[in-house]
């Protein structure tokens, strides 16, 4: 690792900065960021490598035409230097991109993550959203190298050695696209336990011995160097779980790139399998298949197939999802019986969990100045909850709102039906996208497009408007006052449409 005093000496002397870690990186990055170091002036490399085959012209200059990029020199970086000058911040969000980014392979990584932190620290924070030019690419190295990670979790395949061979129990080959085998190792020493085993690449090896993650250099030189006594079976299984009648060669590529086929054990006897079922194995499998069926099947609906069972009749009692085993209670509606107006939110909060009652939180605090600003009467109002159960997840000491699933809305809009059937609402007020999908029992209405427009829903209107906890949590100051605006507009739309209902 270069020293911090080294790595500026370096830079003034026109010499290239090598590193070939993150950790490295980080340092020499934090020592040339303290010194006032631009991007432009120094020129990065990995150790072993020819610095000046791949990079850019650009990349080698360390003078500008207009003069020394350094011109304006930094204070020499002693000790006291370091002591006297702060460290530069980063927040975690973007650090932990860097790290994720350090693993894609190119040649000019370090200089481009060199040039994000420098513009960061220049104030150009824009540098980390995916509408700037090098803030794009730094979301295209991350996704990328997450991508590569998951691949090899799924299709890297441990083969098993011979109990006389000794440790390691079990070896993989893999060939990844980037530098992502040492997060790699650590889920597989989470799921593999106390089993000794070794990922081989053609970079790099790592070797569990059960206690302890070892790192190593190429120990391998492809899968041929491996040996599996069951691996015969495997593929005798492999070829019996085969269907040639239902095969399709497209979604197993798509499911599969084709860069991983030749790694895995039956990628050899695939493309055998498809020719052989385009050679009259496929009609062989279909005709066998056909001459078994003993009858039509015959589609129905999941809920005509579920037995008639009595429904509950007290909310108490519901038992139709999962949610009442972490509730304190079931929270109903409240509100006069023959009120016009029903308004439906979302869940009970914390609050209303322990009170029992509705709206008695922060969200229904907000929620009675919007009826005061709309001159409606909530006591006039019928007032629920489209699901009756405080859906929670802990965080801490606190109990923090989740939203609901759409089949949690589904086994709850029982509830929601009885009370309009009961109630017979004019209008009814759907406070969020969770009520607006529970009182048009469909999962694909957006709110966007509802908001303030009023639709016939069976025999009552629907209005909808935000849910009071938007217009609590939103931060920007604008977009509070205008939804705070358009929850007023839609209630007072709601009583007209009322008072024009009693005109007729």
């Amino acid at each position: 690792m270069v020293a911090a005093s080294e790595a500026v000496a370096a830079v003034r002397a026109g010499q290239p900065l090598l590193v070939s870690t993150f950790v490295e990186w980080r340092a020499t990055a934090r020592a040339l960021l303290r010194a006032g170091v631009p991007p432009e002036a120094v020129t990065w490399g990995a150790p072993g490598a020819d610095l000046f085959s791949s990079a850019p012209a650009s990349a080698r200059e360390t003078v500008h035409p207009s003069g020394d990029l350094l011109a304006t020199p930094a204070p020499a970086l002693t000790e006291r230097t370091l002591e006297a000058t702060p460290r530069p911040q980063v927040p975690r969000s973007l650090m932990e991109m860097l790290q994720t980014a350090a693993c894609y392979r190119d040649h000019d990584r370090w200089a481009f993550l060199y040039r994000v932190v420098w513009r960061w620290q220049q104030g150009e924070h824009d540098v980390q959203s995916p509408a700037d030019p090098d803030g794009a690419r730094l979301h295209t190295m991350v996704k990328s190298v997450r991508r590569e990670v998951h691949d090899m979790h799924a299709y890297i395949r441990f083969r098993e050695r011979p109990l006389e061979a000794g440790p390691p129990q079990f070896v993989a080959w893999f060939e990844p696209a980037h530098d992502v085998l040492p997060q790699v190792a650590e889920h597989f020493v989470a799921r593999m336990g106390k089993m000794t085993w070794m990922i081989a690449t053609p970079e790099a090896s790592v070797l569990w011995d059960g206690a302890t993650l070892h790192d190593a250099g190429p120990l391998m030189s492809g899968p041929a160097d491996l040996e599996d006594d069951g691996e015969a079976l495997w593929l005798t299984y492999y070829r019996s779980i085969f269907n040639p009648a239902r095969l399709n060669t497209q979604v197993m590529q798509s499911h599969i790139p084709s860069r991983f086929w030749k790694n895995l054990p039956e990628g050899a006897l695939v493309p055998s399998m498809v020719s052989q079922a385009g050679l009259g194995a496929r009609r062989i499998g279909q005709v066998s298949t056909v001459g078994q069926r003993g009858g039509t099947t015959i589609p129905i609906t999941a809920e005509k197939a579920q037995p008639d069972r009595e429904q509950p009749s007290k909310l108490d009692e519901c038992r139709r999802c999962e949610l009442w085993q972490h509730a304190t209670q079931a929270v109903g509606g409240i509100g006069p019986g023959h009120a016009q107006i029903m308004v439906v939110g979302e869940q009970p909060g914390d609050q209303e969990d322990l009170s029992g009652q509705p709206f008695v939180g922060p969200a229904g605090q907000l929620l009675d100045r919007v009826f005061a600003q709309a001159e409606v009467d909530r006591k006039g109002v019928y007032i629920t909850n489209a699901v009756k159960h405080f859906k929670w997840e802990p965080r801490g000491k606190r109990r923090l709102h989740k939203t609901p699933a759409q089949k949690e809305i589904e086994a709850c809009h029982y509830w929601l039906e009885k009370e309009i059937a009961t109630r017979k609402p004019k209008v009814i007020v759907a406070m969020g996208a969770t009520a607006l999908k529970s009182v048009l029992q469909t999962g694909s209405v957006t709110l966007k497009d509802k908001i303030g427009q009023p639709m016939r829903h069976g025999d009552a209107w629907v209005v909808t408007i935000y849910h009071p906890s938007y217009v609590l949590r939103v931060p920007d100051e604008a977009t509070k006052h205008a939804a705070f605006a358009a929850m007023v507009e839609g209630l007072r739309v709601a009583q007209s449409l009322v008072d024009r209902i009693e005109d007729n």
